[in-house]
């Protein structure tokens, strides 16, 4: 469907020519009322006239569009928006294009070369924009546009007054992107490539011929509409390419040390370090830029300091007593707990009624209602509030504390409701110089039967440099995936209300819920907990290779590097590696990886067919499956072709169920397992031994039988007419 900005008022600056005309006659094609502005001088700022706006807006009314002129300074920018409210009472979009160049090398840039290009260029889109603010928060809709340059981003010699507006108009837009979001008002930057009176100074004859303004256009007319929801983007654009720009950051390295002087020598030591772009970290927000700068400090493994003792008892700047610390046991506590909040967590991990195999994760009548293996996190989480605090000799600031990684393993499948016990011990605490790492190991009983254990690896800023060793074989490894493309991927969109929702659960922190809370973090809105983003890769997991069997589920590891904003998408690519699922999670929209060195471990699938069955005696229905077993063997693969299910099967004797069995139709050449399947059937029958020998022989006619009710049929009801490929001739049977 065509972009329509039918009812939309849009003002472009320095719209008389080159780029901002093709703006200003694009926008009005598709509906808009524009204000073409243009103060009529030359490329230097000198001079004014009102011929070019005029002539733009006589050229879109001439085609049936609705335009007016301003010839105003950019300077002056409440008059520009006036003229757009006196003449259409509105204003939705303000592309700020307006330029002048006085190209100088550094030496010769006078004062005035550079105030006037900061005055046109900076100055003039913060008035224009600031005059256009207030009324697009109060009508919750607004697109801004800014204009940098390659000069802004890349530097150029002779522009340093240039460069150096066009890069503050990138960090201005990045700003209001962050103000603007919670009112629908977005702000994104371009970098153009275009032939005009500005580039024709830096760029040779036979390059501008082949750049046409129209080729930036149609990326700043989709950044402005309001289907688009990308913010604070900055984009560079030319001769029908487009291209996103984002910042990159090495891994770098620490070279500070509290136990001896940083030095010139020890940045020399680690330069290559220092500059080395492999797997580098791409940063969006100030917020993620300190998270992620912490996350890298915390995993660093740097060379001992000099003269440190790997186990020093002293308690240095950090607060930390190693001795006195590790081993400590926090006081016991209990987690009780009902199916609702079962529920609860599964919805905020992303479960939903879309998918009906989720119902045994969302309803509590449903015939296998299980607990989220996941939610064996909610139940041991207590234990990072008051008691960690409370610990002797663990002085430190809990509001400096970042979850680094989290392990989880299950012993029993996790009850649907009740009371566990849960006991907590310091396993470990590592020096990482710049913080400490505290491991956590949390253990959770339902009376005296260990259900789960977590431990939780906790980086606390500031908390180093107490003389402690570096590593643990306490800590549970993370597992880098093979280097081979993902088996499967799958992806999850996140709801806006993703993380209001996953509170509820249990993590109350207002980062997570509170916009102004979030904006003091750096982050343009409040982000999704880490623990979310992790309940939604197993789910990946566990639905991909494990059909949602909860009982399938052993352990989980994780690494957090990135946060995700509600409404992303996760996208999580797996590696199957005997029952060791790796895993990898990214935020499509960006790419960037939010969950790394991640496994999940799953049990062995209970799907063993028996390899000798009794000729006489017990069931007689085995003697049929065992039949149906050699049928399949034969033309198995020609079988599933034609049928594509699976078909489970409850035996009961004498009212009691006394055999499971089930036959795969669907994948491979078909099988026939005995005992409970690890899998899910698309059809279920229950029936009687004796019923089911009826049926096979022709004696009871299924319907009758089901009617009756000696036959229930669960699931896929219609599937059931398949079988009669696998159950006609009787005789042998």
């Amino acid at each position: 469907m065509s972009l329509s900005f039918e009812g939309r008022v849009v003002l472009v600056t320095g719209a008389g020519g080159g780029l901002g005309k093709a703006y200003a006659l694009a926008f009005a094609e598709r509906g808009a009322s524009v204000i073409v502005n243009d103060l009529g001088g030359d490329i230097k700022g000198g001079g004014k006239s009102s011929a070019a706006a005029d002539k733009v807006v006589e050229e879109i009314k001439a085609k049936g569009g609705k335009a007016v002129a301003n010839y105003e300074s950019v300077e002056d920018g409440e008059k520009l928006i006036q003229t757009a409210l006196d003449a259409f009472g509105r204003i939705d979009v303000v592309v700020n294009n307006a330029g002048i160049l006085r190209d100088r090398s550094f030496a010769r840039t006078s004062d005035t070369d550079w105030d006037l290009i900061h005055r046109v260029h900076l100055r003039g889109s913060f008035l224009v924009t600031r005059a256009a603010w207030t009324h697009m928060k109060n009508q919750k809709f607004g697109r801004i546009i800014m204009t940098t340059s390659a000069a802004g981003i890349y530097g150029n010699f002779g522009q340093a007054n240039y460069s150096a507006a066009k890069l503050g108009m990138l960090g201005l837009a990045n700003t209001l992107a962050i103000e603007g979001a919670k009112y629908n008002v977005h702000c994104n930057t371009i970098a153009p490539v275009a032939g005009s009176r500005l580039t024709e100074t830096v760029m040779p004859p036979d390059l501008l011929e082949n750049l046409k303004s129209e080729y930036v256009a149609p990326l700043v007319l989709w950044l402005c509409h309001e289907d688009c929801h990308d913010n604070g983007s900055l984009f560079e654009v030319g001769a029908g390419w487009v291209g996103k720009l984002r910042w990159e950051r090495t891994k770098g390295a620490t070279v500070r040390h509290k136990t001896h002087h940083m030095s010139p020598e020890d940045v020399r030591d680690q330069w290559d370090k220092i500059n080395d772009f492999t797997n580098a970290d791409k940063i969006s927000s100030i917020g993620e830029s300190l998270q992620s700068l912490v996350s890298v400090l915390s995993q660093v493994e740097s060379h001992e300091e000099v003269g440190a003792n790997s186990t020093s008892s002293v308690a240095l700047d950090s607060g930390f007593n190693y001795d006195a610390v590790v081993g400590q046991k926090l006081a016991p506590s209990q987690f009780s707990y009902s199916h609702v909040q079962c529920i609860l967590y599964a919805l905020g991990v992303g479960m939903s009624t879309k998918d009906p195999d989720a119902l045994r994760y969302l309803y509590e009548n449903h015939a296998e209602f299980s607990c989220l293996p996941t939610f064996g996190v909610i139940v041991s989480q207590d234990s990072l509030g008051g008691g960690l605090g409370s610990v002797p000799g663990l002085n430190i600031d809990l509001t400096q504390m970042l979850h680094g990684e989290q392990y989880l393993e299950l012993f029993k499948p996790l009850p649907t409701s009740g009371t566990l016990t849960i006991h907590t011990t310091i396993a470990d605490v590592l020096d990482k110089g710049s913080g400490a790492v505290i491991l956590l190991d949390v253990s959770a009983y339902n009376g005296d039967e260990l259900i789960c254990f977590n431990q939780f690896s906790l980086f606390v800023v500031g908390a180093g440099g107490f003389g402690g060793k570096r590593s643990s074989d306490k800590v549970k490894p993370l597992v880098p995936p093979p280097k081979r493309a993902p088996d499967a991927v799958m992806i999850d969109s996140t709801t806006r209300d993703q993380a209001a929702l996953y509170r509820l659960s249990g993590d109350w922190n207002p980062l997570h819920i509170d916009p102004s809370f979030a904006a003091m973090g750096g982050f343009k809105q409040p982000i999704l907990h880490g623990l979310c983003s992790f309940g939604f890769a197993a789910r990946h997991a566990l639905k991909q290779y494990a059909n949602n069997d909860a009982a399938r589920f052993k352990a989980i590891k994780v690494r957090f590097l990135k946060p995700v904003l509600p409404g992303q998408s996760l996208q999580t690519e797996m590696w199957k590696e005997g029952n060791r699922i790796h895993l990898q999670c990214k935020v499509k929209e960006t790419d960037a990886v939010v969950l790394s060195g991640a496994y999940v471990d799953l049990l062995p699938a209970l799907d063993q067919a028996p390899e000798k069955l009794p000729e006489t005696g017990g069931l007689q229905s085995e003697l049929v499956f065992a039949e149906i077993g050699k049928r399949i063997k034969d033309t198995g693969a020609e079988l599933v072709k034609m049928v594509n299910a699976v078909f489970g099967w409850e035996i009961t004797k004498a009212g009691q169920s006394a055999a499971q069995w089930t036959i795969d139709l669907k994948s491979g050449s078909g099988s026939v397992h005995k005992g409970p399947y690890s899998g899910k059937a698309d059809v279920t029958f229950t029936v009687s031994d004796e019923d089911f020998m009826q049926v096979v022989q022709g004696k009871l006619n299924p319907q009758q039988a089901f009617f009756s009710g000696k036959l229930k049929i669960a699931g896929n009801i219609m599937l059931s007419q398949k079988l009669e490929v696998i159950l006609k001739d009787h005789a042998k049977l």
